[in-house]
């Protein structure tokens, strides 16, 4: 039955059939990795395909069953998560695993809704963790593998930090000194960060090799120091991207394995950080992969990936209300949702999120500056066109809200926050938290 299940896939695979993503992704994971290895070169290049061609045609359909439960809602702002949108993100993560044996975390600083980890659990190894919060969420809600980095631990926190992490990862050779013994006798491995000498991250605000960085040893300290340690050492990280693709990773890796591939054999695992946009339409999946495998068999290591965008990428909308329509050299749209407090990194990265059914300025008939309720004059969302005049009570649906909205929003001005939605697999909405007064007053004071 197994064998016939085999070959009837890697057939459907060789002929582009409709099916064969789905007939590959219904496999358990030792049927996968016997169908991964019935295909050459070309085999496997289609099989990459298909796969992202069905989680694209997926993400495609879920516009309009978003649109349909925005305009159903009782009130407004919501974070709408699409479970099913997830699920595929996970198959692609999961497909990178069956291909090349790295393991891969979820990264808690992205995305930490955990109603939707049941899901993330079945395909990804665990999370990384920034602190001691993020480690005890990843280990009694995900209950898998839990990283931690910090660039600097708290002798209150430490004893948390180890109680529920797996794997510690120190930012100098000062804190492996300091707390390196306790995470010895608690059994953890640990590993340490580097600033691998290459990055290609523009926004100063998000690179982590920027000049006088506090993220990663430098080479010149790691090569003084790592003789004394090396002995306890499992593992080295590091993390230099944002956003980008995997031509990026293959340019930093050949910085950081010419300053630190000396010291990698022997090691455990070498964790290469996030910032891999390995869902997006346009990754190449396949370099990622020559990449990990070559590695792999250059040193006879481990390799971990610790993505957070990649997997919840375009898995969320936030659901909005026009409140009123202001006319001031132009118009502009008060919504009950605002960028300052709900969508943060609209102002800091700055960049301007994508409205379902909008264009750019003077696309379409009818342009628009969105803006948030606050008042800060900059929180402004963005200027948008569309094909009729706005109304008060229009319901607006920003795209891609998942990541680094939930995680880093603020009640400024007294703002309450959005409401947070499931969109469960089996098509059922479940609104799964609601905040008011409280959680607002609670901030503030006891």
């Amino acid at each position: 039955m197994a064998e016939h299940r085999i070959r009837e896939t890697i057939g459907a695979i060789l002929e582009k059939a409709p099916d064969a993503a789905r007939a590959y992704h219904s496999l358990p994971d030792d049927m996968r990795k016997r169908v991964i290895g019935g295909l050459d070169a070309h085999g496997l290049k289609t099989l990459t395909g298909l796969l992202k061609a069905a989680k694209k045609k997926s993400f495609t359909t879920a516009d309009k069953r978003h649109i349909e439960i925005a305009a159903g809602l009782a009130d407004t702002p919501v974070y709408l998560i699409d479970e099913s949108l997830i699920e595929e993100n996970m198959r692609i993560l999961h497909y990178v695993k069956d291909r090349t044996g790295c393991k891969v975390l979820h990264a808690l600083k992205s995305y930490a809704t955990f109603a939707t980890f049941p899901v993330m659990a079945e395909h990804l190894d665990g999370v990384c963790a920034s602190g001691i919060n993020e480690a005890r969420l990843g280990r009694e809600e995900f209950n898998k593998e839990v990283h931690t980095f910090g660039a600097a631990y708290k002798d209150s926190e430490i004893k948390g930090i180890l109680k529920y992490s797996d794997s510690i990862v120190f930012n100098s050779f000062y804190q492996l000194e300091r707390y390196g013994a306790m995470a010895r006798k608690r059994g953890l491995q640990i590993g340490l960060r580097v600033n691998p000498g290459y990055s290609e991250v523009e926004a100063e605000m998000y690179n982590p090799c920027a000049d006088r960085s506090r993220l990663g040893i430098t080479h010149e300290i790691f090569n003084r120091e790592f003789s004394k340690v090396k002995d306890i050492i499992e593992g080295i990280h590091f993390h230099a991207m944002c956003e980008q693709n995997s031509d990026v990773l293959e340019r930093i890796l050949a910085s950081f394995e010419r300053l630190y591939g000396q010291y990698i054999k022997g090691l455990k695992w070498v964790n290469f950080g996030g910032g891999h946009h390995i869902t997006r339409d346009d990754y190449d999946i396949e370099r990622l992969i020559r990449l990990i495998n070559n590695f792999r068999k250059r040193y006879g290591t481990g390799v971990y990936l610790e993505p957070g965008e990649a997997s919840v990428l375009k898995a969320g909308v936030l659901i909005s209300s026009v409140l009123d329509i202001i006319d001031n050299k132009g118009r502009v749209a008060v919504m009950d949702t605002s960028a300052e407090t709900h969508m943060p990194d609209v102002l800091l990265m700055p960049y301007r999120p994508h409205i379902m059914g909008s264009g750019q300025p003077g696309d379409k008939r009818h342009t628009y500056r969105v803006a948030g309720p606050t008042c800060l004059a900059g929180d402004i969302i963005g200027d948008y066109s569309f094909d009729r005049p706005l109304k008060r009570g229009d319901r607006l649906i920003f795209t891609d809200m998942a990541l680094y909205s939930i995680v880093k929003n603020t009640t400024f001005n007294g703002i309450n926050l959005p409401d947070i939605a499931v969109l469960r697999e089996e098509g059922m909405l479940k609104l799964i938290k609601t905040f008011g007064y409280k959680d607002y007053r609670n901030r503030q004071s006891l």
